[in-house]
């Protein structure tokens, strides 16, 4: 692959990287000086978890996104460790859990409260103990609620399953026991059936989770893996590591043949390890760099030369380790399609930076965000844990949009015009409102009025709905998401409504020379 590739068509050739001011940093943030090669941060759409200095034992901050600026010296921490915390992930679907693994061989699950921590937090929900050695790596299930992995220093994986009564788990429901040295990597593929996993013995290797039996491994020369990758539906894995000659190196494989990389692209020639994220949306790939200060990113695709070189951003600033922002939680008015969160060790500061794809137009872009995973799982721990395969609930990310449902809610589910579940503060609103004369439920409307009322109801109510969203039915918003939501929604149609009056007025404009035209045309007859 060339540097100066020809010239090729694509809707995110332009986009770059833009660093967050300095007053939405956060800043004298007491970042790790640990040199496990791991991301050290996590965030979600309400919180944002750093791996931190902590005497006699180890601790993870929980700061809320909001909390911007210099971080209190004594900022409560989460401190229930008695080794180096190595690695935090928050719970895909939950916002208010998340897990953490460490040097003393245990996993604890934290619930977080939705208020700011007061004082140190040190009682977890529950403690998962079951490795000989430090845990190095913990991955949450993509799919399946309540199942959690881990990889120790025993060589070893292991499959929990959270969804007990016990606050302390002793026994993992399996164990993976194929990798002769310590594990480095996990990556799922898009349904979870799949596991790939990086060793130091620089073998990549492809395992069917619930049986614990490898179906392909890599035994290439030319590439030592560090870390891998699944990139979505194209069934390619991207691996990171470093060529024969020690240059950093990047490979893509077939993931049902393993046996030579379908291409191998060499960086550069510094030691630091790549950390790979793939956005399988835009089907972009970003490369960070360890060590430096450099965000590489590229397009895939499925046919050849699968890996197209985009650019890259630049900074001065070498990273520590990365956070990723989910995507339910990007910025859509301003085109953000992926947002990274950088440990700058050197000046204690955490610097959000977002990748944007330039746009004129201030309405959403539904070409750059299709339907994404969503915060809701599509089966339970046990349906997983009995072969169960499904995709992930997707939603989309207009402001105010429904979740888009590849299976039908459950029959014993309750729901209110068809729109959310009900509940009983809404339908005590629903009734008052009823009593007092005012707008009743569309199926009470219909026993009582003729078909012709009913219709003109009906064409009377398609002008009430904003983005496919009634204004009259939905409750209001109780959550500051919610809010946004509804703030975006109301900017889209302040924005629609503005075009509207613009050609409203130029119509009134030419009928008005129209009219000046036809009397001066009658005063020359």
């Amino acid at each position: 692959m060339s540097w100066h590739p020809q010239y090729r068509s694509s809707k995110f050739r332009h986009v770059f990287g833009k660093p967050a001011s300095k007053e939405n940093c956060y800043d004298s943030v007491p970042i790790t000086r640990s040199v496990h090669d791991n991301h050290f941060c996590a965030v979600n759409p309400h919180f944002i978890a750093v791996v931190t200095e902590c005497a006699g034992g180890g601790a993870f901050l929980v700061i809320p996104l909001h909390q911007t600026g210099k971080l209190d010296p004594h900022y409560p921490k989460v401190c229930g460790h008695r080794g180096n915390v190595l690695d935090v992930k928050w719970n895909p679907f939950d916002d208010f859990e998340i897990a953490s693994c460490s040097e003393d061989a245990t996993i604890k699950i934290w619930s977080i409260p939705k208020q700011l921590l007061t004082r140190n937090l040190t009682a977890c929900r529950k403690e998962l103990v079951g490795h000989a050695r430090r845990v190095g790596l913990v991955e949450w299930h993509p799919t399946a609620a309540d199942i959690l992995f881990s990889a120790g220093y025993d060589y070893k994986v292991m499959i929990w399953n959270l969804d007990t009564k016990e606050s302390v788990i002793t026994s993992p429901m399996r164990t993976i026991s194929c990798h002769q040295d310590v594990i480095l990597s996990m990556s799922f593929n898009t349904n979870g059936s799949l596991l790939a996993t990086t060793c130091k013995d620089r073998k990549i290797r492809v395992i069917d989770p619930r049986a614990g039996t490898v179906l392909q491994e890599a035994n290439y020369k030319g590439h030592r893996a560090s870390k891998v990758l699944f990139l979505g539906n194209l069934k390619k894995l991207m691996s990171t590591g470093t060529s024969r000659w020690n240059n950093r190196q990047v490979a893509l494989w077939d993931q049902d043949d393993l046996s030579v990389p379908l291409l191998e692209e060499d960086l550069d020639g510094s030691s630091g390890v790549l950390f790979p994220f793939y956005d399988a949306d835009t089907s972009m790939l970003y490369v960070v760099g360890k060590g430096d200060g450099n965000i590489r990113y590229y397009e895939v695709s499925a046919d050849k030369p699968h890996l197209s070189y985009l650019t890259e951003y630049r900074s001065y600033n070498p990273q520590k380790g990365i956070g990723v922002m989910p995507k339910r939680g990007l910025d859509v008015s301003s085109c953000e399609i992926f947002r990274f969160y950088k440990l700058i060790t050197t000046k204690s500061l955490i610097e959000p930076i977002s990748m944007i794809v330039p746009r004129r137009s201030e309405s959403y872009q539904e070409d750059i965000y299709p339907p994404t995973a969503g915060a809701q799982p599509s089966l339970t721990a046990q349906e997983w844990l009995s072969g169960m395969n499904q995709d992930p609930i997707l939603v989309s990310l207009r402001p105010g949009s429904e979740l888009l449902r590849p299976h039908p809610l459950p029959a014993e589910r309750p729901v209110f015009h068809s729109m959310a579940p009900a509940s009983p503060r809404l339908l005590n609103q629903t009734e008052k409102l009823a009593a007092e004369g005012g707008w009743r439920s569309s199926s009470l409307l219909e026993e009582k009025t003729p078909r012709w009322a009913a219709e003109h109801r009906l064409e009377e109510k398609k002008s009430w709905l904003t983005n496919g969203f009634d204004v009259f039915e939905c409750p209001p918003p109780k959550t500051e998401n919610e809010l946004l939501q509804m703030f975006y929604r109301q900017q889209e149609e302040i924005r629609r409504l503005r075009e509207l009056l613009t050609q409203r007025e130029v119509q009134a404009k030419q009928l008005e020379l129209e009219i000046k035209n036809l009397r001066m045309g009658s005063e020359q007859l």
